[in-house]
Parts: C-alpha cells; sequence; structure tokens
C-alpha cells in the first residue's frame, strides 16, 4: 500500500478524533467531509466505503508506531538497541493515546455479533503490520549477533509483553491513560534492558 498523502493523512486524523470524540455513529462521510472540509468523492476515491475507511484510519494508526532500521550495512549495537527503545515507546503512546482506546472499546463491544468486522481490521492493518516490522528489527539483531533465538515469533510477543505488560488493558478498563504515558520513556529502557537480558548475546542496560 502506498504511504497516504499529507492531505490525506489530516483526514485521518480528523476521522480518528470524530471516533473518540462521539463513537461510532459519529463517523459518516457526510460528517467526516464537513469536519475535514473536502467532498464525499475524494473520500470515496481515496478510502473506499466504511470498512476501507477504517481501514485506512488503523493504518494510519499503527504508522505512528516506529521501527527504524539501524544501518542494514553494519548498525552498531547502540544503533540496534536506539530502534528497540524507539519502538517500546511509540508503541506505549500509540496504546496509551485515545484513539487506540476508543478504537478497541469499539472492538470489544462488537465482538459478540457476527463477524466482528471492526477487531478483524484492527488485527489485520494495526497490529499486524506492527508486529511485522518489529519482527524484521529482530532478525536484523540477530543477523548482526546482538540477538539470540531460533522462535522470531516467541521473541517478539516476548518483547511486546515486555513493553506492555497489563498496561493496556488497565487503560481499557477506565485507568487514566496519563498515568502510563507519564512514565513512557522509563518503561521503554527498562522493557529493552529486560529483553537484551533474555535474548541479547551481552547485556545491554539503557540508562
Amino acid at each position: 500500500m502506498e504511504p497516504f498523502t499529507p492531505r490525506q493523512n489530516a483526514v485521518l486524523e480528523c476521522a480518528l478524533q470524530l471516533l473518540v470524540a462521539g463513537g461510532e455513529r459519529a463517523l459518516t462521510t457526510a460528517g467526516l467531509a464537513r469536519a475535514a472540509n473536502c467532498s464525499k468523492e475524494s473520500l470515496y476515491k481515496w478510502f473506499g466505503d466504511r470498512d476501507g475507511l477504517l481501514a485506512a484510519m488503523i493504518t494510519y494508526q499503527a504508522s505512528k508506531v516506529r521501527t527504524p532500521g539501524p544501518r542494514e550495512s553494519m548498525p552498531t549495537l547502540d544503533d540496534f538497541t536506539r530502534s528497540l527503545a524507539v519502538f517500546a515507546e511509540d508503541l506505549l503512546g500509540v496504546l496509551s493515546g485515545e484513539v487506540s482506546l476508543a478504537l478497541n472499546r469499539l472492538a470489544i463491544g462488537q465482538a459478540d455479533r457476527d463477524g466482528a468486522e471492526l477487531g478483524a481490521l484492527l488485527r489485520e492493518h494495526g497490529r499486524l503490520p506492527i508486529e511485522l516490522r518489529a519482527k524484521a528489527l529482530l532478525e536484523l539483531g540477530r543477523r548482526h549477533g546482538y540477538l539470540k533465538f531460533s522462535d522470531t515469533h516467541e521473541a517478539y510477543e516476548t518483547l511486546y509483553g515486555l513493553i506492555v505488560h497489563d498496561g493496556h488493558v488497565r487503560m481499557l478498563l477506565g485507568e487514566a491513560p496519563a498515568k502510563v504515558a507519564d512514565d513512557r520513556p522509563r518503561r521503554a529502557r527498562l522493557a529493552i534492558s529486560q529483553f537484551f537480558r533474555l535474548y541479547g548475546q551481552g547485556a545491554q542496560d539503557i540508562r
């Protein structure tokens, strides 16, 4: 999928804010066109139907979790460690944001319906792309000898668990996101240090 244009990003950001403010019912083509100052025809051209719009919103939101690749030719251990820390902090930031919480609460509310379409869209266009990018970063670290593991999926799940813990569940249940967001840098550093103790070729503490 080609990257969104700046104008499309602005429209998607507007759509996410409508969703947060008014729930799924507030996200209509006419309402979004008014709020984003664009035509309904443009929305259909860019995103297609409602599911296409939701998928684009989730893709845009997931893109905020960066997995900056160190120099492919010969990254240093510090480069690689910083890349993991950026991923960890971004992941915490996105998961603690009101947009992610609104999307996940809506998906949970629909989970017992036939199809559970929003949940499927969140998995396909949100969680899966983040997972694939993070796995590629982990495999890069393994190729350069910074990490040692036999199962990439298991290593990723460990990393995800160390970063997130039960924080996302607590926020979905109503805990103030600020309690998690304010401590984000420290939590990210701690998670990466713990991950290196489990999978690193040498201990790598991040201060």
